[in-house]
């Protein structure tokens, strides 16, 4: 199990400004992962951000984006919690 030195939690649409922000403020060594309307970003998050992106499966499922396991590393709310303990420090955007 790898660690991780920051956490950024996106719940923000690609249209907010801080949806930008967090992928721009994403290290090599950070994870982001997408909740709620975040998820609608995939396209866009998986071309800019430089650590590793995840999506919440609940979420996806729920904005009816069907199954995109090839582009994103899908997580359901266990893999979140296991996610924070691995991390360093949590942001939520």
């Amino acid at each position: 199990m790898s660690e991780i030195q920051t956490l950024h939690i996106l719940n923000k649409s690609p249209e907010h400004p801080r949806f930008a922000r967090c992928l721009s403020m994403a290290g090599p060594d950070d994870a982001v992962l997408l909740i709620e309307n975040g998820v609608l970003g995939l396209g866009a998050a998986s071309a800019r951000a430089s650590g590793k992106l995840m999506a919440l499966a609940p979420d996806m499922a729920a904005r009816g984006m069907g199954d995109q396991s090839g582009t994103v590393e899908t997580i359901n709310y266990d893999g979140m919690v296991e996610l924070t303990t691995r991390a360093q420090q949590v942001i939520s955007w």
